[in-house]
């Protein structure tokens, strides 16, 4: 590019389900989304009439958020899914976003978050422990922030998954799957890109920030990084 020009952030698209997500949570929400880049945009739904939504309503503008209302036209029908799923394929098929937010813990919300997959974007999906398995699945990463939530306010870690033969196995697969140098260094960027291909899997869940730190922890591996700073991982055990 001519004059050095400055690379455009990533333009992330954060849809919230006000009926089904807790307002305390957003600040966790736009932490996490910053790895994908910037949240420019906000949306959040529901019948902003019913009373449970007054938690919303009161931080709507100071976070803008667009709340886009949906009233309940059929008892037991959710107009705010629908229109949550019609703005996310508007969104995809104009071409201006470059990764998805959705805060739900609705597994509603599996068939979207697999056909913005299938358009080769990310998906961050966040929710509860009461969150199907298919919805968690379907996003690129999933982040239980209730639990987050919860510790932060007892001041505990929040509960972690236990690193077992099954986590060592699935990264063991990456290395083996990954392109290796002749002493065996697989790029921990493509072991991670081929770990997300299998599952919604997520460093946090274990306790780790990162997925180096992840793997730097686990005897099975041993790493080292390069000159340009990229880390590279060889499985031992």
């Amino acid at each position: 590019m001519a004059n050095g020009g400055a690379r455009r952030s990533s333009n992330i698209a954060l849809l919230i389900d006000a009926d089904n997500a807790r307002p305390g949570d957003l600040d966790t929400v736009l932490t996490i989304l910053g790895d994908l880049g910037t949240v420019n945009i906000r949306r959040a739904y529901g019948n902003w009439k019913k009373p449970g939504l007054s938690g919303w309503s009161a931080i709507v503008l100071r976070h803008a958020i667009e709340p886009q209302q949906q009233f309940d036209v059929t008892k037991g029908k959710n107009a705010t899914d629908m229109k949550m799923t019609i703005d996310a394929m508007d969104l995809l098929y104009a071409g201006h976003v470059d990764g998805f937010g959705i805060m739900s813990s609705d597994s509603d919300f599996m068939p979207v978050a697999t056909r913005i997959r299938q358009n080769g974007l990310p998906v961050y999906g966040f929710g509860s422990d009461r969150t199907p398995e298919g919805f968690r699945q379907a996003c690129t990463r999933f982040i239980d922030v209730a639990a987050m939530a919860a510790a932060e306010k007892t001041d505990t870690a929040p509960q972690t998954l236990p690193i077992d033969t099954e986590l060592v196995t699935l990264l063991g697969d990456a290395w083996k799957a990954s392109k290796r140098d002749d002493r065996g260094f697989a790029s921990l960027a493509e072991m991670g890109q081929r770990v997300a291909n299998r599952s919604s899997f997520d460093a946090r869940s274990f306790g780790f920030s990162r997925l180096s730190d992840l793997v730097e922890s686990l005897p099975n591996f041993t790493t080292e990084r390069r000159e340009n700073g990229a880390l590279f991982a060889r499985r031992v055990r």
